[in-house]
């Protein structure tokens, strides 16, 4: 018995978790379409296209929480979610570099920077292939 409810209980953190990762990436997906002039302020200078990249980073958050949703694609999905925290570190890194030293903003970019190789790990943690089951 306790076994079992050991494993209920890894399963039912690990809906939690992952519940979590999709909320945050289709939020934030939602975000950039909804409310893309934050993020097109942040896009580095060498981007072509800034309204493109934001439109499409959008558009790649919406997909990866979509592919996490659905247990055939979510090892996929969560590499793709890797994939795309990597692509927009330098987003992450010029909003840090243009902000005004000592504002409550320019302590959330520094607070930021670090967090993303905690979610580029979160996302990892779904890459394996099987899920506990009670």
């Amino acid at each position: 018995m306790s076994r079992a409810r050991d494993l209920w209980g890894r399963a039912r953190a690990r809906r939690v978790s992952l519940t979590g990762l999709i909320a945050l990436m289709g939020g934030s997906g939602i975000a950039h379409l909804i409310v893309p002039e934050p993020y097109l302020k942040i896009v580095p200078r060498w981007v072509s296209s800034a309204s493109a990249a934001v439109f499409w980073s959008g558009i790649a958050e919406l997909a990866v929480a979509a592919a996490l949703v659905h247990p055939r694609m979510r090892r996929a999905g969560a590499w793709a979610t890797i994939a795309l925290l990597v692509a927009v570190f330098p987003a992450n890194i010029q909003h840090a570099l243009q902000v005004e030293p000592g504002t409550g903003e320019w302590w959330a970019t520094r607070a930021r920077l670090p967090l993303q190789p905690v979610l580029i790990w979160w996302a990892w943690t779904f890459t394996r292939m099987r899920e506990p089951t009670p």
